[in-house]
């Protein structure tokens, strides 16, 4: 789903070549890198089901302190509240595999850091956990720039970790994209 208020500028970079389904997360982090110095902005990670493997993608890269903020591992229901703000109803009534959480995520680590990006992942890696309503393999994303935030919902194949390998890289070549 696309926020109504998210419209890419007229002169917004095209979408790089890199595509989510090929590049290796060390070469969309340094793509991502370029484009938010290029910027001057820095990024924040709200991170569940990917435990902070996205932080340390991004720190793996000599520099990074000059666009990687923060990262937030808000694993547990109350850490989304305590850390980023999520209201706890808003998980009650939604789940924390949901839009309404990726949204809140993203948002609360714009909110909670010095910022201007964040990107949020929230999800079932299994391989326990799933329901017939969210799989294993489901995970909700949240991207939020200063043009609006947009989220999405992908369904990955495979065991734990090729979950949450493919939804850090989904995070980082989205948010490049949204550059």
């Amino acid at each position: 789903m696309i926020d109504s208020r998210f419209n890419p500028a007229p002169d917004a970079p095209a979408m790089p070549a890199i595509s989510d389904a090929d590049a290796p997360v060390a070469e969309l982090v340094a793509a991502l890198a370029e484009r938010l110095q290029q910027k001057g902005w820095q990024m924040a990670a709200a991170e569940s089901c990917t435990g902070g493997a996205i932080a340390a993608a991004c720190t793996d890269l000599a520099g990074s302190s000059g666009w990687f903020e923060r990262g937030f591992v808000t694993y547990s229901n109350a850490a989304k509240t305590d850390l980023l703000g999520v209201d706890a109803a808003l998980i009650a009534r939604h789940g924390a595999v949901s839009e309404p959480v990726a949204r809140a995520m993203a948002l609360g680590a714009v909110a909670h850091s010095r910022a201007q990006v964040a990107l949020a992942v929230t999800g079932v890696a299994g391989p326990g956990g799933g329901s017939a309503e969210k799989p294993v393999g489901t995970v909700w994303f949240g991207w939020a720039t200063p043009v609006g935030v947009v989220t999405e919902m992908r369904h990955f194949d495979g065991e734990r970790a090729a979950v949450r390998h493919a939804a850090v890289r989904h995070a980082l070549a989205r948010l490049l994209a949204l550059l």
